[in-house]
């Protein structure tokens, strides 16, 4: 007699009640969610940045985007300055400035913004000019851009006279300077030469302006030196601001560097501060 052989339950029949499963299920479960548990979560570990943020540089440019450029340059590690005048450049005296103080300003950062913009803030700094000066400098001269032109070129946009005679009077009073000069008039086309003489320019000015009255110059005070000349330059910085601009240059000045025949003073400096923001009230010097 041959056994009977038991009924086979299907893999999808439910449990008898009262019945209990097999325990390798429970166990091979287990486990499982133990390993899983045991993995880290690679995705969620925390990462600390040194320094700046990775900056995103495309090197392949999409068709039918315009390309993009990204400028080279040192971020502004200076403050504001929180002693800084209102930046009327009033002359009449001398307004307020910085008080020597080296801080920030929109025409720095402009500067730094530049590949040489760094090496010209230490230029600045190494003769005693806040680098705010010579960056207000630029950015009205030439919006920071090295351009070139008949008679004055570079960043700065000075005569091969002047930058000569600055070159060599900066030099003699910091030699530690020579060695980052590009010799001759060629350094009139380095941004980084230039900015040693366009800064030992903007020194000469203050002390010229000072012995006019001024006694603590102003960036907006040394604009008016630097565009027109020691003499209509410290008349300007001095005058007041309903004076007409005709009274101190002559007409062919005035149409070079785009003044009306009946703009004020007070008008001159508004536009220059325009161009120069937060620079205008600080001092020249520090």
């Amino acid at each position: 007699m041959k056994p009977r052989p038991l009924p086979s339950r299907p893999a999808s029949a439910a449990l008898a009640p009262g019945s209990r499963p097999r325990p390798g299920g429970i166990v091979a479960a287990t486990a499982c969610a133990v390993a899983l548990a045991a993995v880290p979560a690679f995705g969620q570990v925390p990462v600390t940045l040194n320094g700046p943020p990775v900056q995103v540089r495309p090197y392949v440019p999409e068709p039918g985007l315009p390309e993009i450029t990204i400028p080279q340059g040192t971020p502004n590690p200076f403050p504001s300055d929180p002693t800084r005048s209102s930046g009327d450049g009033s002359g009449d005296g001398g307004s307020s400035g910085g008080g020597g103080i080296v801080a920030s300003s929109d025409a720095l950062s402009t500067m730094l913004g530049q590949p040489w913009g760094a090496a010209a803030v230490a230029n600045a700094q190494a003769l005693g000019v806040n680098p705010s000066a010579l960056a207000a400098t630029c950015v009205v001269e030439s919006g920071c851009q090295n351009l070139g032109g008949r008679v004055a070129q570079g960043a700065f946009q000075m005569t091969p006279s002047t930058y000569t005679a600055m070159i060599n009077a900066a030099v003699a009073q910091n030699p530690s300077l020579a060695s980052q000069i590009v010799p001759g008039l060629a350094g009139q086309m380095d941004p980084a030469t230039e900015s040693i003489a366009a800064a030992e320019y903007l020194l000469q000015g203050t002390q010229y302006l000072q012995n006019q009255g001024i006694a603590n110059p102003t960036v907006l005070d040394i604009r008016s030196y630097y565009n027109f000349g020691p003499s209509a330059g410290a008349n300007i910085a001095n005058a007041p601001g309903g004076a007409s601009m005709s009274a101190y240059l002559s007409p062919t000045v005035m149409q070079q560097n785009g003044i009306t025949a009946n703009e004020t003073v007070d008008q001159w400096r508004a536009s220059v501060s325009a161009k120069i923001g937060t620079a205008a009230g600080q001092s020249v010097v520090i």
